[in-house]
């Protein structure tokens, strides 16, 4: 067994397929429905703003998906990522857990969204799509989408939730220095914006609006389809590089996780660290996956798991999934990219059927773990890393409790180097813990499609 501080793989030893666990989950997802007509959709409906091969993506059955050359050849830049063994914050908090986190805040854009920013690119690119619409909540899928286009020759534009576009400008400039026009959502842009400005003109924004923004400009154009950075089925399927390299780091290690723990806004950062392990579980493998959500948005904790539309101009296809109602309008905390009221339909399914586990935290304590991780790991983690960094310590002290050892796994999923004002917010007192309304969830769930 190892005592490196890193385990690191070389890069010909880079995934070369993706896996797909629809091929081996027990239950199938529910169909999506036609937002118009709430029939089941086919690859017609998703055409004018999706190129076919990520269509096709979305709904393979098969256990394993070839990674296009040149989309290795751009995976390179960065990975593989490191896997860290945490000695110092074992240290710190005296237990006998293992710790080890695997460090997605390495690649350019600064989290794990490049891992399907630069195949979905490359797809769109090949399909002779000109522009890429998107959405973004903290920035980080707008920075890897940016990056992405800036690659492939493509423009892009970004509806980034106004709360975020307001706390972190230098997401936006970083952006910009891509190439991206960078819009606060909602705007002037779209119908979708304009009606929620007409009813609240201060309105933060959501995700969820962002992405009725995006869709809407993307259906408007024909040289522009929308890019999702997650929650859908492809977006899924990019992410298990981070979970597959685990496993060979892991393997070099002499180890294995007992618990496997995300953070958790649409699903993919979590999946793509869990999904490859839990294709172990359905084999026989004792291993545990925790997902970790704001208690300000608790999808998984606090949800239904109901069809709902994606998005909150009820432009995209209804999927079931756990949801807080597509009207939900998360308060302003920090944890920008986990501020969305659905879920990716595979965690949700997985979740429902008792695969995996979900944990909600306050702000405060999200933070509280953030500095503890700085103070021993010397990383500064984003806002929404900081909650699998919280989700682990709570496993690690279990650990002590009992006084038996584990091996727990995290993704930390990029780096807070944008978030700093976050961070002086926390340092000066003034981070609030922010209340879910019950009475909130009940109306907004009044409002789930009736199918």
């Amino acid at each position: 067994m190892t005592t490196d501080k890193k385990i690191m793989l070389s890069e010909s030893e880079i995934p070369r397929q993706w896996y797909n666990i629809q091929a081996d989950m027990p239950n199938k997802l529910s169909p999506p429905l036609h937002p118009a007509t709430k029939k089941p959709i086919g690859p017609e409906d998703l055409a004018p703003i999706f190129p076919m091969e990520l269509i096709k993506q979305e709904v393979s059955q098969e256990r394993w998906i070839d990674i296009p050359e040149e989309v290795v050849e751009k995976y390179k830049i960065w990975r593989p990522t490191p896997l860290i063994r945490a000695y110092q914050l074992e240290k710190a908090l005296d237990t006998p857990a293992k710790i080890y986190y695997k460090y997605e805040g390495a690649s350019p854009a600064g989290s794990h969204k490049a891992n399907t920013s630069i195949p979905q690119a490359y797809y769109n690119k090949m399909a002779g799509i000109k522009r890429l619409a998107t959405e973004t909540g903290a920035g980080q899928w707008g920075s890897a989408l940016s990056l992405a286009c800036s690659f492939y020759g493509l423009e892009c534009t970004v509806y980034m939730v106004k709360i975020s576009y307001g706390q972190k400008p230098y997401r936006r400039s970083f952006m910009q220095t891509y190439g991206a026009e960078v819009i606060a959502s909602p705007s002037d842009r779209t119908q979708a914006g304009r009606n929620v400005l007409a009813v609240n003109p201060d309105s933060l924004g959501s995700l969820g609006l962002a992405i009725s923004e995006a869709v809407e400009d993307a259906a408007g154009r024909a040289d522009t389809n929308y890019a999702l950075g997650s929650v859908l089925n492809h977006v899924i399927l990019h992410q298990t590089v981070i979970g597959l390299e685990a496993k060979k780091q892991l393997a070099m290690a002499g180890d294995y996780p007992d618990v496997i723990i995300g953070a958790c806004g649409g699903g993919s950062n979590f999946a793509g660290i869990a999904f490859p392990f839990l294709m172990d579980r359905f084999a026989g493998q004792a291993v545990r996956l925790l997902a970790v959500e704001p208690t300000a948005c608790p999808t998984l904790t606090r949800g239904v798991f109901a069809y709902d539309y994606g998005d909150l101009g009820k432009l995209t296809p209804i999927v079931k999934m756990y949801t807080l109602g597509h009207n939900f309008m998360p308060s302003g905390i920090h944890a920008g990219g986990l501020r969305y009221h659905g879920e990716s339909p595979l965690v949700s399914q997985l979740y429902h059927d008792g695969f995996i586990e979900a944990q909600a935290y306050d702000q405060r304590e999200i933070f509280e773990a953030a500095l503890t991780f700085a103070k021993t790991e010397g990383i500064i983690p984003a806002p929404e890393s900081a909650h699998a960094i919280r989700g682990a310590i709570v496993e690690a002290l279990k650990a002590k409790e009992v006084g038996k050892s584990s091996t727990i796994l995290f993704s930390l999923s990029g780096h807070g180097h944008f978030d700093m004002a976050a961070y002086d917010t926390y340092l000066t007192g003034d981070t609030k813990d922010v209340p879910f309304n019950d009475e909130d969830l009940r109306t907004n769930l009044a409002y789930l499609p009736q199918v």
